[in-house]
């Protein structure tokens, strides 16, 4: 009798493209400060990329719809009687008012609060005051809300406003594909907040372009991820698109002891019944340990997904930054939203999103999550100004030094970044600013 292996494959890592050459750019202050730049950043960058608008689970029945803010623009997403998801600029055709205020909600169709115009969930006017004053005619069924270029993957609702812009698929070349084994369409939203920061957008994403920080400013994680360059995988994409994998369930080589188990590695090996003791002088043996007994247990314990993981991904954190300003930490018990945009009139100020999705697992009512146990449901959209509360323990690490380096760019003393070879991804997203607002995009 032939015996079926249930396991799945264990491959390697796969290897890491040879990176695009890298100009050199200066990375100057005025990037941080400038309206002006401001302004080019608006004009040739952000109204040609892809965006994500929303959780696609938020559009579950046909005229469910969301809407999403950047800079001056407002875009409306609704769900379709066909299922599909169509987007709108926020904005009522007749004399230009806010059509929707309010993030989400159901609509059989949209009123404007000004003149009482009426649209259907596919944007086409159905309803005017006074139909036969029009001398150009009635507007029914010919004035449309202008519309927008959207798609759905990956959970998201995502928009561009370039109507010759490529498709979504080719934008995220090539990353799209390394994300469809974590499953991030059947996730559940358990953190979702919106802060406002003092600072430019790009401070904060620039952060996330590199690990350099981390010793100085997540010193704790180095007990159970490893954050040493030297065994880290750096991944930079012609796209613009980046991707950092960092080992996890061992100590970093800059740990105090690399041998020696500490918090919280002991908890994570308890959890998955492993003695710490048995790891003591020889800790970084339990990453492969910790992948074999999740790849034992997981089923049983109701984590189906991990079938679907490398034996790295049961462990190890695939931290992707996506140009121009998203950043998603994936790991196999849940996935993190990472995202600064443009203030809509102040360059030294952005909105900040933190949102956390976990994979449902049967018997669960509560998730683990950055800022503490959640339930193990959709969140809540919370809204605040950076320091009225946290933003998650990482997160507030973050953005502790975010303020000061902004005030520190002003300074006539700043002339250009010196950069670390580990800080090439930072290089590598002002270059393809660069490349957008100076026509080469």
């Amino acid at each position: 009798m032939s015996v079926i292996n249930s396991q799945p494959p264990r491959p390697a890592a796969d290897p890491s493209p040879p990176p695009p050459p890298l100009r050199g750019d200066p990375i100057t202050g005025n990037r941080y400060t400038s309206r002006e730049f401001m302004a080019l950043e608006w004009d040739r960058m952000w109204t040609r990329v892809w965006h994500i608008g929303g959780w696609a689970a938020d559009l579950p029945q046909p005229g469910d719809y969301i809407t999403h803010g950047i800079g001056r623009e407002s875009i409306l997403m609704v769900r379709q009687e066909d299922g599909s998801v169509a987007a709108f600029y926020n904005v009522c055709p007749h004399r230009g008012n806010r059509l929707v205020h309010g993030d989400l909600g159901h609509a059989r169709v949209f009123t404007c609060s000004y003149h009482s115009w009426q649209f259907d969930r596919a944007g086409t006017t159905c309803r005017v005051q006074d139909p036969d004053d029009f001398p150009q005619g009635n507007p029914c069924g010919k004035v449309r809300l202008s519309p927008v270029r959207c798609e759905v993957w990956g959970g998201f609702v995502w928009f561009n406003m370039d109507p010759d812009a490529p498709p979504l698929r080719q934008f995220l070349d090539p990353v799209a594909p390394q994300f469809e084994k974590y499953g991030m369409d059947g996730q559940v939203r358990v953190l979702y907040l919106t802060a406002e920061v003092n600072c430019n957008w790009k401070i904060i994403h620039d952060n996330f372009n590199e690990s350099y920080h981390l010793p100085t400013l997540h010193p704790e994680l180095s007990t159970f991820i490893e954050d040493a360059y030297q065994d880290t995988m750096f991944d930079l994409y012609a796209s613009g698109h980046n991707r950092m994998r960092m080992k996890g369930g061992l100590p970093s080589l800059r740990a105090q002891s690399v041998t020696d188990v500490a918090q919280p590695l002991d908890d994570i090996l308890r959890a998955w019944d492993l003695d710490p003791a048995a790891f003591q002088g020889h800790a970084r043996d339990a990453r492969r340990a910790l992948q074999e007994q999740k790849r034992r247990l997981g089923r049983e314990r109701g984590f189906a997904h991990y079938d679907l993981l490398d034996d790295d991904q049961l462990t190890d954190y695939h931290h992707y930054t996506l140009f121009p300003n998203i950043s998603l930490t994936m790991s196999a018990d849940g996935f993190q939203l990472l995202r600064p945009q443009p203030h809509p009139t102040d360059p030294e100020k952005c909105i900040f999103d933190h949102w956390y999705m976990v994979p449902v697992v049967p018997g669960q009512t509560e998730a683990a999550t950055p800022v503490g146990p959640r339930p193990l449901a959709e969140a809540e959209h919370e809204i605040f100004t950076h320091g009225d509360q946290t933003l998650g323990f990482v997160a507030d690490q973050d953005l502790s030094i975010a303020v000061g380096q902004q005030l520190g760019l002003r300074s006539r003393g700043f002339k250009d970044a010196y950069l670390t070879g580990q800080e090439a991804r930072v290089r590598r997203f002002h270059e393809m600013i660069n490349d957008y607002i100076e026509g080469r995009r």
